[in-house]
C-alpha cells in the first residue's frame, strides 16, 4: 500500500508522560515523545512547533469590583449568602500565604490541559481501538473500522491522506494556556508589589486568583478549573507549601547543630557533673552533653525528612474525590511540581491529612527537645547553679529589680514548646471524627499548621542566638564537682576488675560514701587504710580511680564521655556538619 502522507496543523508537542505510558502492556508501552518519527516511518507526517510560541494577545486589566459578585460556584442558588456566613467561612484572610503555591499549581495545572496528546492514542488507552489498528490507522490503512469517522471506515483514501483525523488533541488550546500562564505571572507580581487586592467575598486564596485572573484575560481563565476542584487544588498547594516548610525547618535545625558543635569545640575537656533526678550523678564533658542534643536534633531533621518523603505524592486531578472522566495525565503535572508520582487513590488524595498531622508530630518533638535543652540552660544560668552566663545581647532586665538579668530567650523557648503541641493536638481532634471524603472542617488545618511553623521556626533562630552568645564559667563549674562524689560508680567497676561482684561491690562503695559524708570529705582523700577497713580488696592503684579527671579518663565504651570517645564524636560531628576542627582552641 503506498505511504500516505498527512500535513497536520502546527502544534507545540506530541509527547505522553513516560510514567502514563508505563502503564499499558509492555508491547504496546510507547515511548511517545518518538512518535513522529514512528508516524514517519508508517508513512504519516507531523510538523511541530516550539512549545514557547505566544498567540502575542494583549491581556486586559481588571480590577475587582467593590460591588458583591456573584459565586464562582453560585449557579444553581437564588440567594447571595448573608454577611455572618461569609464572614465566619472566609479564609482569606490567612490562606493568602499559600498563594506562591497556588499560582504553581494553577502553572502546572494548564501547561498539561494544553498538553498535545494524540487523539489515536487517547482512543486507544480509553479501548475504542485496538493497538494494532492503531498503527495501521497511523499509516494511512483507511479499511480498517475508524472510530470517528463512523462505523464503515473512510470510504475512500485520498493519496494525501488528507480526510485523516487531525492526530492530537488537548483540553484547552495553547493560546489559552500562554494567556493563562501570562495572567498567573501578572497577579504573581502584584501580589509581591502589594498591589493586589484580597477579597472576603472570594472566599479563599483559590477563588480569589481564579476570579483575578477571569477579571485579567476573560473567557480563558473560565477553562482553567478544567479537570480541578478545590478538593484537590488545597491538598496541592497545602503539600507543595508544607514540603517548603520542612526543607526550611531542616535547615534550621542544621544551623543550631553547628550553633552547639562550635560551642563544644570551644570548651573541650570542660568537666561538668552530669544529673539524674537532677541530682548529682557521673562527671561528664560538656561537649558529651552538648552533642547529645546535637543527636537529638538529627533524629528531628530525620523524623521531618520521612514525613517529606511521604507527603510528597500529588493529588492534583483527584478533582472533588472521584477523578474525572477527561484525559488528563496526573503523572505529567506531578512531575512538574516537583512530587514522586500522583496519589493513587483520589478518595484518599482529598482527604488525606496524614502529612499535616506526621508534620506536626515532627514539630512537636522538636520542640520538646528545645524546651528541655532551654530548660537546663535556664536553670545553669541560675545564682544556684552559675555554670553558665548569657551575654546582653541575648537576656532581660526586670522593670522593678536592678539587678536582674534573665535568660528569657531560653524561657520563652520553654514556654513555647506546648503551643506546637497544642497545634498538633488541634489537628488530630479536627481529623478524629471526619468521613470520607474532603469536609469543610479542613480548613481549620491551616492556621495551626502557619503557627505550628512559625512557632518551631522561632523558637530555632533564638536557640541559635543563645548558643553563639552564651559563655560557661570554667572556675564556678570545677568549684562544684567534689560536691556529690562523682566518682563513685567508677571506683565500683575499679572493685569488678577486682573480682568482686558488682553487687557487692556497689554496697561496699556506699559504705565508702557514708565514710566520707560522716566526715566532710571526698573519696578521694579517703586513707588507703580506711579504704581497707571497708574492703581489704582495695589496693593503692585505686586511686587511679579516684576524682573526676582519672574517672572521665575510664570511660572506654562506645558512645561514653570518656575523653577519646567523646573527640571521636566530636571528630564526627565536624566533618558531618562542615566545620573545620582545626579553628578551635583546645586550651579554653
Amino acid at each position: 500500500m503506498a505511504a500516505s502522507t498527512v500535513q497536520a496543523r502546527v502544534l507545540p508537542s506530541v509527547s505522553i508522560n513516560p510514567k502514563t505510558a508505563s502503564f499499558l502492556p509492555e508491547a504496546h508501552q510507547l515511548s511517545i515523545s518518538n512518535l513522529p518519527k514512528k508516524l514517519q516511518q508508517k508513512g504519516l507526517v507531523v510538523r511541530c512547533a516550539s512549545a514557547s510560541s505566544s498567540s502575542g494577545d494583549t491581556m486586559t486589566n481588571g480590577s475587582p469590583s467593590s460591588s458583591k459578585e456573584a459565586k464562582l460556584w453560585g449557579g444553581r442558588f437564588e440567594e447571595s449568602v448573608t454577611e455572618a456566613v461569609e464572614k465566619f467561612t472566609e479564609s482569606i484572610s490567612f490562606d493568602k500565604a499559600l498563594y506562591k503555591h497556588d499560582i504553581k499549581g494553577s502553572r502546572a495545572h494548564a501547561s498539561m490541559l494544553a498538553h498535545q496528546v494524540p487523539i489515536l492514542i487517547l482512543h486507544f488507552l480509553s479501548g475504542y481501538i485496538k493497538f494494532e489498528s492503531l498503527l495501521r490507522l497511523n499509516a494511512g490503512d483507511c479499511s480498517i473500522r475508524n472510530p470517528f469517522l463512523g462505523s464503515s471506515g473512510l470510504q475512500s483514501c485520498p493519496p494525501n491522506g488528507s480526510n485523516l483525523p487531525t492526530p492530537f488533541i488537548g483540553l484547552i488550546s495553547i493560546e489559552d494556556r500562554d494567556k493563562i500562564l501570562q495572567g498567573l505571572d501578572e497577579i504573581e507580581r502584584r501580589i509581591e508589589a502589594g498591589e493586589f487586592v484580597w477579597r472576603s467575598d472570594r472566599e479563599d486564596v483559590h477563588m480569589n486568583i481564579e476570579a483575578a485572573l477571569t477579571d485579567l484575560i476573560g473567557e480563558p481563565a473560565k477553562k482553567l478549573h478544567t479537570a480541578r476542584s478545590r478538593n484537590d487544588q488545597v491538598a496541592t498547594d497545602f503539600r507543595l507549601w508544607c514540603r517548603d516548610a520542612i526543607d526550611s525547618i531542616i535547615s534550621s535545625i542544621k544551623r543550631f547543630q553547628m550553633a552547639l558543635v562550635r560551642l563544644a569545640l570551644k570548651n573541650e575537656g570542660l568537666i561538668v557533673p552530669g544529673y539524674t533526678h537532677l541530682q548529682r550523678a557521673q562527671p561528664v564533658l560538656l561537649e558529651h552533653l552538648l552533642l547529645a542534643y546535637v543527636e537529638q536534633l538529627e533524629r528531628d531533621a530525620g523524623r521531618l525528612t520521612d514525613c517529606r518523603a511521604r507527603l510528597n505524592y500529588s493529588p492534583l486531578g483527584a478533582c472533588a474525590l472521584a477523578g474525572t472522566g477527561l484525559p488528563i495525565d496526573r503523572f505529567m503535572t506531578s512531575d512538574a511540581l516537583g512530587f514522586t508520582a500522583p496519589l493513587r487513590n483520589s478518595i484518599d488524595a482529598v482527604s488525606d491529612r496524614d502529612f499535616v498531622l506526621e508534620f506536626l508530630s515532627a514539630n512537636s518533638i522538636t520542640a520538646i527537645h528545645l524546651s528541655r535543652l532551654g530548660e537546663e540552660w535556664v536553670l545553669w544560668a541560675s545564682e544556684e547553679f552559675g555554670f553558665l552566663t548569657p551575654s546582653d545581647s541575648v537576656s532581660t532586665g526586670s522593670s522593678i529589680m536592678p539587678q536582674k538579668k534573665n535568660p528569657d530567650p531560653m524561657e520563652l523557648v520553654r514556654g513555647k514548646s506546648a503551643r506546637v503541641v497544642g497545634d498538633l493536638v488541634t489537628l488530630l481532634v479536627l481529623c478524629k471524627g471526619l468521613p470520607h471524603a474532603y469536609n469543610r472542617d479542613l480548613q481549620e488545618d491551616t492556621e495551626p499548621v502557619f503557627d505550628s511553623v512559625k512557632t518551631i521556626t522561632g523558637m530555632l533562630e533564638v536557640s541559635v542566638e543563645f548558643a553563639q552568645n552564651v559563655t560557661f564559667n570554667r572556675e564556678k563549674i570545677q568549684k562544684s564537682l567534689p560536691a556529690g562524689h562523682l566518682d563513685a560508680t567508677t571506683v565500683a567497676d575499679y572493685l569488678v576488675t577486682k573480682g568482686v561482684p558488682f553487687r557487692t561491690g556497689h554496697d561496699i562503695v556506699g559504705r565508702a560514701v557514708a565514710l566520707c559524708v560522716s566526715k566532710g570529705c571526698r573519696l578521694q582523700d579517703l586513707t588507703l587504710n580506711e579504704l581497707k577497713g571497708i574492703s581489704p580488696v582495695f589496693d593503692e592503684d585505686v586511686y587511679d580511680y579516684l576524682g573526676v579527671e582519672n574517672a572521665v579518663k575510664k570511660f572506654i565504651s562506645y558512645g561514653s564521655t570518656g575523653s577519646e570517645c567523646v573527640a571521636s564524636q566530636l571528630d564526627f560531628w565536624a566533618a558531618q556538619l562542615g566545620i573545620d576542627r582545626n579553628a578551635y582552641s583546645h586550651s579554653q
